[in-house]
């Protein structure tokens, strides 16, 4: 008896600094790095990034990041995308329309990642790469989104720093939305 009390206490005592400490504010990382290709965490490595966020999806401890990531693909009316291109499920080849008209292919879809490409008509250029990647820790989940490009685009020599602050507006907006939905995840 006295065993069951002790751990349910030293459960609470975790579980209660773990969400006192709140989720951690995004971080961006705007520097080149190597990275292990073809992990759902990274591209390929060479690649010029152009970004990294991380958001906290909050604490759900009986869902899986494969869960959260079919939960997106499955109803993809939860991404921002305008328009009525991709408001059910999406595949890998799918192509649809990201606010603002931002044209956009489904490029990979993995177990806890999916991955889109810009298209010809983007405001920021052809050929840019976003990776969503879902992850969990102790139950809480996390969305990493990072982007790249293979090759220098306008825009990613002239106005990335603005495009990466539009981009971590949208993927917060994204994220909060995450926070809800997971829970029917």
């Amino acid at each position: 008896m006295r065993r069951r009390t002790w751990a349910r206490a030293a459960l609470a005592v975790v579980l209660g600094s773990v969400l006192a400490a709140g989720p951690p504010a995004p971080v961006a990382h705007a520097e080149s790095r190597r990275a292990t290709c073809g992990t759902d965490a990274y591209p390929c490595a060479g690649v010029n990034w152009l970004y990294e966020y991380n958001f906290s999806l909050g604490l759900h401890p009986f869902t899986t990041p494969h869960d959260i990531r079919s939960q997106l693909t499955q109803h993809f009316w939860l991404f921002p995308v305008a328009g009525r291109d991709c408001r059910g499920p999406v595949r890998q080849g799918d192509r649809c329309a990201l606010v603002g008209g931002n044209p956009v292919s489904v490029e990979r879809v993995g177990s806890t990642f999916f991955q889109i490409a810009t298209l010809p008509g983007h405001s920021l250029g052809d050929g840019l790469h976003i990776r969503f990647s879902f992850s969990r820790t102790l139950g809480m989940h996390a969305l990493t989104v990072r982007a790249w490009y293979d090759e220098a685009t306008t825009c990613t020599n002239g106005c990335s720093v603005v495009s990466g602050l539009f981009a971590l507006a949208v993927w917060q907006v994204l994220a909060d939305t995450l926070k809800i939905s997971a829970f029917a995840a």
